[in-house]
Formats: structure tokens, sequence, C-alpha cells
């Protein structure tokens, strides 16, 4: 297995998640693609690794971030997602990813980062969840515009989505609520890990051409960190710590 990455924080707060930080793909491995495929979304969420980092940092938040390319297997689907090991993305043909590999991938990736993450969660007992991606300006195969910024997803616990939205509008941000998607689709990390264990959570999904440098997740640390903060103490005022 590729052991996922954790940054220790203070327990009993807000735990960090990082599904699609990392773009490596493990020895042993053959997608059959081209080296510069791995830069895109559709192998990782650019910027979204170093921006849970500084959150973690600014908020002294423990993180968990994954080390593998979501290309490899992606670890915000269910086990029976028809995505789960992509054939397809966003228009690019995965040849090595045929249907005989998914259970050794599983196996090796999914169900091993999804039991460190439940370990974590023992561990740091957190009010909230916060998950960190990042979204494309327009998919390559649609070419569709995606005006919002940022984009807060949720299914249907929305204790701290509606915190934040109203938070981040009240700044003057062009904020999606459960855009570019909706969290009720795609939500299975916080499914497994927030919903049904009744702690508070959300997906933050910010834009990938706005966090795509030092400066950019610099600029949404600050805008972020205390958003977080804010959401984190009103929670805790109404929910117990996890246990």
């Amino acid at each position: 297995m590729t052991a996922p990455r954790f940054i220790v924080g203070e327990a009993g707060g807000t735990l960090l998640i990082c599904d699609h930080a990392s773009n490596a793909v493990p020895e042993g491995i053959d997608l059959g693609i081209a080296r510069p495929l791995l830069d895109k979304h559709i192998a990782i969420d650019i910027g979204a690794a170093p921006l849970t980092e500084a959150l973690a940092v600014r908020l002294s938040a423990p993180a968990i971030l994954a080390t593998v390319s979501r290309l490899v297997i992606d670890l915000h689907r269910q086990p029976d997602h028809p995505e789960l090991v992509p054939a397809m993305s966003d228009g690019h043909v995965i040849p090595g990813n045929q249907p005989q590999v998914r259970d050794e991938r599983i196996a090796r990736f999914h169900a091993p980062y999804h039991r460190a993450l439940a370990g974590v969660i023992r561990e740091t007992r957190p009010t909230l969840l916060a998950s960190i991606h990042s979204f494309t300006p327009r998919l390559e195969q649609d070419g569709a515009h995606r005006p919002w910024e940022i984009g807060i997803l949720s299914n249907r616990d929305r204790r701290a989505a509606d915190l934040a939205v109203a938070l981040l509008r009240a700044a003057g941000l062009p904020t999606g609520d459960n855009e570019p998607y909706s969290g009720r689709v795609l939500n299975a990390t916080l499914n497994r890990h927030g919903e049904a264990t009744g702690i508070p959570s959300i997906a933050i999904e910010v834009r990938n051409d706005l966090i795509g440098d030092d400066g950019g997740v610099a600029r949404w640390t600050d805008i972020l960190a205390p958003i977080l903060e804010t959401i984190r103490n009103s929670l805790a005022r109404d929910t117990p710590l996890a246990t």
C-alpha cells in the first residue's frame, strides 16, 4: 500500500482531508498515458495539497492527504462506483485501467486509506471535517465555463455548509452551493466518515486557477482559515465531540 500523509494538529477541532492531493503513480502500475497528463486536473486537484497544508498550519489542525493519483484509484468514490478506477477521464483514455486491476487497487490503496482516515478521526475527535478539493475553470470535454471561485458541497447534513456559504457570500466571493457539482451525488468520503458518524462536514472546492501558485494559496488560506474557525466554534457549541 501507499500510506496517506498525516499532519499532526490539535484534537477536537477541524480535521482537514485531501483525497486528491497527489499525482503519484506507484511502482508496478502502468497507466499507459503520456507523462504530461499527470499534471492535469484529471490526475490531481491542482493546488489542493498546498492549500490543505497551509490551512493545517494556520489552524493548528490535523490533516490527512492521499499519496496516490486519482487516475490510479479515486479515493473519493465508493468501492462499487463505476469510475473508481477510471477507464476514461475528461475525454482522455486510461489504457492501464482495465477491470481486472480493480480489486487489487482497492485492497492496496482504497481500503487502507479509508481505514487510516477512520483511525485519525477516532484519535482527533473532530468537531468538523473539511475536505479540500479544486476544480478546473472548464472541462476539456464540454468546455462549459464555471464562474464560481469556490463551491461548498454537502449531502443531507447542512450544518456546516449553510454557515460556509453564508460567510463566503457575505465576503463578496462568487460561491456555488453544491456547485460545480452536487454533494448529494458525489460525496463519498464525507458520507462515509461524516454523515454516517454524525460529524458535521463540508467539501470545499476552490477553482484551481486561483490556487495554482504560492500567492493564490496564501490568499485563500487567509480567506478560509477564519471561516473554518468560525464554523468550528459555532458547531462546537452545539455538537458533542465525536468518540
